[in-house]
């Protein structure tokens, strides 16, 4: 089964900007996160009461809670109303997509949990303005009000924004992230098709040899100066109710800025692969993989570091980007087919063999090829097979898997 991502869905994408904060927006900053916490977490209460079948709370409800709530509390009326409704509109959505996996009756560990309370301690401010919330003037990002923030204009927006995300990260950094629309750039046509397999060996191996992404492990390389950040945590951990050393703070400042910049290695790493697929290709058949079970494996941590499903999103967002017509292949069985001829094997394979042999045609090649080239042969690009020619003899017929739509 395949799901193909069309050109024309190109949609919107964020570019977001380093924010210059003086010490006066900063409270202002704070205060509003302050009222927009506090409502987060009155809906979450009414939430749970809702859940247990105490009361309702719907989106109207939710609008009349926050309407009632400034009418009579001047400390909410100080701030817009603006990141206020906003906040409203995103716990709706968190609630409504949490009650539609309890209805579904997913397992527990794959639902997305009801709304919790944001505890001041640990959760990011995190303020969403739309349109009518802000404007960009002289340079300069101002919010509903009469708050005025400095952006570090590293490029041009290629558009005007419909809507801007103000948020913190955990180095205590401001950013303003910015909605537009995607601009597109075609690229010519080459007449190329590409079949990609994901894998912890190799990240990305593809139907060419010079496409091929190797696991470039940005955590490994950084897990040593990781580790001695972590110790000077846990040797100077502060005891309850006391206030953390100024040592615990500096390394646990050195944490995360460590994260931080092995995530974007990972990003960038990404892109860059991303484009040079993109630009040599006009269709692309991709695992459409979900890497989450990996997670129990023994290979979780190689696994995580390849950063599977990052990779796959910049894909994604490239050939949206460029006009290329990405295909989503189902992963089931891909590592069982035969590229050649269709057959499957009788057994799964184990991880340590490396090497795909096919008992009805004799085809013999390494097993993260020959899944490229089944990419392919799934999402109908080279429906001929990996050296482009039908294997002499009757097609070998296959029984049909329950749930699996033939292609």
């Amino acid at each position: 089964m395949t799901t193909p991502q069309m050109p024309e869905e190109a949609g919107y994408a964020r570019y977001t900007y380093r924010l210059r904060v003086s010490s006066t927006a900063l409270a202002a900053l704070l205060g509003e996160w302050g009222r927009c916490r506090w409502i987060w977490n009155e809906c979450a209460a009414r939430s749970m009461k809702a859940h247990k079948g105490d009361e309702k709370c719907g989106p109207a409800q939710l609008d009349k809670m926050l309407t009632e709530a400034r009418s009579r509390n001047a400390w909410l009326r100080e701030g817009s109303s603006v990141p206020q409704q906003q906040l409203i509109r995103d716990f709706g959505k968190s609630r409504a997509k949490a009650l539609k996996d309890i209805k579904a009756r997913l397992p527990m560990r794959q639902r997305a949990g009801l709304p919790k309370y944001k505890k001041k301690s640990k959760a990011d401010p995190t303020l969403n303005y739309t349109r009518r919330g802000f404007r960009l003037r002289d340079g300069k990002l101002h919010l509903a009000g009469d708050l005025s923030l400095t952006v570090v204009w590293s490029r041009e927006l290629p558009a005007e924004p419909s809507s801007v995300r103000i948020y913190r990260d955990s180095l205590g950094h401001w950013y303003a992230s910015f909605v537009v629309p995607i601009e597109t750039q075609p690229l010519p046509e080459t007449g190329a098709v590409l079949g990609i397999d994901w894998g912890v060996k190799e990240t990305a191996t593809t139907t060419s040899g010079i496409h091929d992404l190797p696991h470039a492990e940005h955590g490994k390389k950084a897990a040593t100066r990781l580790a001695h950040y972590q110790r000077i945590m846990a040797r100077r951990q502060p005891a309850s109710g006391k206030a953390a050393s100024k040592g615990y703070r500096r390394a646990r400042k050195l944490t995360a800025k460590l994260h931080k910049k092995v995530a974007r290695q990972r990003q960038d790493t990404g892109r860059k692969w991303a484009k040079a697929v993109v630009r040599d290709h006009d269709q692309i058949a991709v695992e459409d993989f979900r890497p989450k079970f990996l997670a129990k494996t023994t290979m979780a941590r190689k696994a995580a570091d390849a950063a599977i499903s990052a990779t796959k999103r910049e894909l994604v967002a490239m050939a949206r980007k460029h006009q290329r017509i990405v295909h989503l292949v189902h992963p089931a069985h891909t590592t069982m087919d035969c590229a050649q001829c269709g057959a499957r094997t009788k057994h799964a394979l184990p991880l340590s063999e490396r090497t795909y042999a096919c008992t009805a045609c004799g085809a013999v090649s390494p097993r993260d090829k020959n899944s490229a080239h089944v990419m392919l042969v799934r999402a109908g690009l080279n429906p001929a097979g990996a050296d482009r020619v039908r294997p002499a003899g009757p097609p070998v017929r296959r029984r049909r898997e329950p749930g699996i739509p033939s292609l």
